[in-house]
């Protein structure tokens, strides 16, 4: 059972349930909320995608599995990888401690249980953050859906190849993520 605090928090008492226990917690409109223990595929998509991204952008900044984005009072999500630029992250910040600033890319797996739907609702979360891109990565149906602020997603599905402008040279072929 995924537990759930029934009132708002303020982001200091979010902390304090979050760092006084193993599990992991998001902030989601100010409620915590406990994330779902991830299942074979998820496990994974999340290997395949952070060797890919890792292999891509390790000299221009830091890719993350389940760190907590501070994106505003009531939304600290942890999403299942991210990728933040030394532009916005200098590559002198060493703390141990949520991302401070909202990443260029988050990914999100969906987990047996979730919807796509409630993805892409929190989809809409993230770039109201500032993120300017989010993965939805769907094992089941093995697509990756990529939103952006200021256009439509777009769905990517076989052999497909994933590129953006934003991210110079990476280029992902859609079934490689579900080999």
């Amino acid at each position: 059972m995924i537990n759930t605090s029934t009132k708002k928090l303020t982001k200091a008492e979010f902390w304090a349930i979050s760092d006084a226990t193993d599990r992991t917690y998001e902030l989601i409109d100010g409620i915590a909320v406990e994330k779902m223990s991830p299942k074979y595929f998820h496990s994974r998509s999340t290997g395949t995608i952070f060797t890919v991204l890792t292999a891509w952008g390790n000299s221009f900044g830091r890719v993350g599995i389940e760190w907590a984005v501070d994106l505003s009072d009531d939304f600290t999500p942890v999403p299942d990888l991210l990728y933040v630029s030394f532009d916005r992250l200098p590559f002198t910040w060493q703390e141990n401690a949520a991302c401070p600033v909202a990443p260029e890319l988050v990914v999100e797996i969906i987990s047996p249980g979730q919807t796509f739907g409630q993805m892409a609702q929190k989809a809409s979360s993230y770039l109201t953050g500032g993120v300017l891109r989010v993965w939805i990565v769907d094992p089941s149906v093995q697509s990756l859906t990529v939103f952006y602020p200021d256009a439509a997603p777009i769905t990517y599905m076989g052999a497909q190849i994933v590129t953006d402008s934003i991210f110079s040279d990476l280029a992902i072929v859609t079934s490689q993520l579900f080999g």
